[in-house]
């Protein structure tokens, strides 16, 4: 069996899937990570498709070893974000050639079900709004945790508006309660010590983890914030090397690791980085920022990965249809939770409407 066909499909600029077939007529599907996927298309056809080409895909992680490596003078997340989309393809390849979902070929599920919280990426909506549409999320899916934002992005201590992380923070508590979670992402909006300032006022408010709380590529001062608080301090999630997430791992820069699947090139890579965390007793939450296949590979993830017994993300903005409209079945959250996949690979279709107006690109052997 050998490698002979790879073709993307390309949404605008937003999203691309990724189709590739065998010699005896197999197929699998993956996906590049979103957002410049244009730039991820160009980045797999150039550098990464050559090296799957004619390969035995039961030999993914020796092809993924060999995409990082013969490609040493490209580093970077483009890189990486391609790198993705060939190898979730592989692996739904081979979960289909033995029937299987795919975290059965990780390992099995140490979980019967992955706990997910409410995730809002909008900085947009008022305080008040934001208490209200989380509270729906809880009565209606039956969230247990969910996460807002605060502070800005990448915003050197500036807020989105005056005022409105001193708002928010003790307006979640009062209109949720005591028992559901409640965590925050300043999206590296901070210095050190306004991080900490913000930190204590979450412990105040009994917070779960606080994520991102200083500019990603300032790792030293994110564990200055993480050293001087009691919450846990989460991040990872920009990081396309393993190597730097070990680091963060082996020197408690952070107290939960939040690969990114997309980011980092695929499950092969992200499995590594959440067995590291497991080995040193460090959480691990996947980033997920929406309902793209994504959501589905980190499912499988969690699945079988032990680090990952914490919540999961679940984004519950609908401003970004084209993410809905990819593939089918979309995983839907019951009794705030996500079930065990059952479907061989990853339990996935692309939809017709997507692959009729998809731009389409192949490599062949």
């Amino acid at each position: 069996m050998k490698i002979t066909h790879i073709e993307t499909l390309l949404h605008k600029d937003k999203v691309a899937a990724v189709r590739l077939r065998t010699d005896d007529g197999h197929e699998g599907l993956g996906q590049t990570a979103c957002h410049g996927a244009d730039l991820s298309v160009a980045a797999l056809h150039k550098l990464i498709a050559p090296l799957f080409l004619g390969a035995n895909p039961w030999d993914v992680g020796a092809l993924v070893d060999r995409a990082m490596r013969d490609n040493y003078k490209y580093n970077g997340t483009i890189k990486c974000r391609a790198l993705c989309g060939v190898e979730t393809a592989v692996w739904d390849l081979l979960g289909k050639l033995t029937g299987q979902p795919v975290y059965r070929l990780l390992g099995g599920a140490v979980r019967e079900r992955v706990p997910m919280y409410a995730s809002s990426l909008s900085r947009k909506i008022t305080p008040e709004q934001e208490a209200e549409r989380m509270a729906e999320a809880v009565r209606t899916h039956g969230f247990r945790c969910v996460k807002i934002k605060i502070g800005g992005r990448m915003s050197r201590d500036a807020d989105a508006w005056p005022g409105r992380t001193e708002q928010i923070i003790p307006l979640m508590r009062e209109a949720l309660g005591p028992d559901v979670d409640i965590s925050a992402d300043a999206n590296s909006s901070y210095s050190p010590s306004k991080a900490i300032q913000v930190g204590r006022m979450l412990e105040r408010h009994g917070y779960f983890h606080f994520e991102e709380p200083c500019p990603f590529d300032e790792p030293e001062n994110t564990k200055l914030v993480a050293d001087a608080l009691d919450i846990p301090v989460a991040g990872g999630e920009q990081d396309w090397d393993v190597r730097a997430l070990k680091r963060m791992i082996d020197s408690r820069t952070v107290d939960i690791v939040q690969l990114d699947i997309g980011y980092l090139g695929g499950i092969s890579r992200a499995r590594r980085v959440a067995e590291l965390a497991d080995l040193s007793g460090v959480v691990c939450t996947p980033h997920c920022a929406n309902h793209s296949m994504l959501q589905v590979f980190s499912l499988h993830l969690a699945v079988a990965m032990p680090a990952c017994a914490h919540y999961q993300e679940y984004r519950i903005d609908n401003d970004v249809p084209w993410a809905e409209s990819i593939y089918t079945p979309m995983p839907q959250v019951v009794d705030g939770a996500l079930p065990l996949p059952s479907a061989p690979g990853w339990g996935v279709e692309l939809q017709p409407a997507f692959v009729r107006t998809a731009e389409l690109r192949s490599s062949t052997l």
